[in-house]
């Protein structure tokens, strides 16, 4: 029961401090759940983050669902959401009753003026921590350069772009599968000539040796 307490009130710290979206969280979850809390090492975390970014869905609330259910099962991934998503319910519903006020406000508007600068430095931060984390090789570099370029000027839907990035690994993986298969089957060739060779070369031995007995 003391862990789902501590899932739930670290999800709603995280949620109420969220600023930005989900790569924004990223700085606060690592935060908790590595240093704090010590749930899971920096390596399962940044390998995490790798997972949950390739599934569909909000990033923050997979994250949350990620985490509870690798420290507590289903009921810890329950709770880790329930903290993730109340606190923008709450928050949402009652700026909804009164958004008119808020948007006209001119303190609210230089409050949010002021938070633009702090929610770009939280989402570019961990994205650089992530390459480097990435452990990307040299070959691969130019490909996240070629991606942003292409969605920055081209305006090409990143949903397009994942579904080039799936057929693609799809096909990579099959061919690796493919060569892999047939440098077996080149072995198992190899291995069955050796072997008849080694049969040959056996009846000759029996044959001279009986030619010479006889």
């Amino acid at each position: 029961m003391r862990l789902y307490f501590d899932l739930l009130t670290t999800f709603l710290k995280i949620g109420s401090f969220t600023l930005g979206g989900g790569y924004a969280m990223l700085a606060l979850v690592e935060q908790a759940v590595v240093r704090q809390k010590k749930w899971i090492d920096e390596k399962e975390f940044w390998k995490m983050i790798t997972i949950v970014q390739s599934l569909p869905g909000v990033f923050a609330v997979n994250t949350a669902l990620y985490v509870g259910y690798r420290i507590a099962g289903k009921c810890g991934a329950a709770v880790s959401f329930l903290g993730a998503v109340l606190p923008s319910l709450l928050i949402i519903g009652a700026i909804s009753t009164c958004f008119q006020e808020f948007r006209e406000n001119e303190t609210v508007m230089k409050i949010f003026d002021g938070i633009r600068p702090c929610v770009v430095a939280l989402i570019l931060a961990p994205s650089v921590k992530m390459f480097i984390k990435s452990e990307l090789s040299w070959k691969f570099l130019p490909i996240p350069i070629l991606v942003a370029a292409v969605v920055v000027f081209l305006k090409i839907s990143p949903v397009y772009i994942i579904m080039a990035a799936i057929i693609c690994t799809l096909c990579w993986e099959y061919r690796k599968i493919k060569d892999i298969d047939k440098k077996r089957s080149d072995n198992d060739t190899d291995n069955n000539d050796e072997s008849e060779e080694d049969d040959d070369e056996k009846n000759v031995e029996f044959i001279s040796t009986k030619k010479e007995n006889d």
